[in-house]
C-alpha cells in the first residue's frame, strides 16, 4: 500500500472541515497508508515586512524539511506551480505507487512555502490559478487524491 503524507501548517478550525477530512481519510484508507501532519505556523505581527514574513517561511521550512522521508516524491502546492488534469494526475500517483514511493504534498501557511522547500519538490503543484482558504483546499486536496485513486481502479466516482 502506497504512503502519503500531507504536512499542513496550520489545523483544521472548523467542525465541517474536521468531518469532511475523516471522511476521506477514511475512504483513502482502502487506497493508500495516509498521514496528515499538522504543523504550526510561525506567528506574525499585524503588519510583518518583507524580512518578517521570509524568516518565517525558513522556520517554517526547517519543521517541513525534519518530516519529509528520503527518496519521497514531493509536491509542494504553490500559486505558481503546475496545473494538471485529475487524469494526468492519477497517472502520476499510479507512477509513484509503481515504484514503491512515499508521496507528499506540503501545504504552506498564509504567506506559502520558503525556496528552501519547493526546492525539494517533484513539482511544484497547483489545482487552480484562484486563491482558496488553506483549511478549505487540504480538503480539495484529498479528494483529489481519492479521485486519482478511482481513476486509476476505473471506478465510476470520476465522470
Amino acid at each position: 500500500m502506497i504512503k502519503i503524507k500531507i504536512i499542513a501548517l496550520g489545523k483544521l478550525k472548523e467542525g465541517y472541515l474536521r468531518e469532511a477530512s475523516k471522511e476521506y481519510e477514511k475512504r483513502l484508507s482502502s487506497y493508500a497508508d495516509l498521514e496528515i501532519i499538522e504543523l504550526s505556523p510561525k506567528k506574525l505581527s499585524d503588519k510583518p515586512n518583507a524580512n518578517e514574513i521570509s524568516a518565517a517561511l525558513d522556520f517554517e521550512a526547517e519543521q517541513i524539511v525534519k518530516k519529509i522521508p528520503k527518496d519521497a516524491a514531493v509536491y509542494t502546492m504553490c500559486v505558481e506551480g503546475k496545473q494538471n488534469s485529475s487524469e494526468s494526475f492519477a497517472e502520476e500517483i499510479k507512477n509513484f505507487q509503481n515504484e514503491g514511493k512515499t508521496i507528499v504534498f506540503i501545504i504552506g501557511s498564509s504567506y506559502g512555502l520558503s525556496e528552501i522547500v519547493k526546492r525539494l519538490s517533484f513539482k511544484r503543484f497547483s489545482v487552480s490559478s484562484m486563491t482558496f482558504p488553506h483549511q478549505l483546499f487540504r480538503i480539495m486536496l484529498l479528494e483529489q487524491i481519492y479521485r486519482a485513486f478511482k481513476i486509476n481502479e476505473g471506478g465510476t466516482y470520476h465522470k
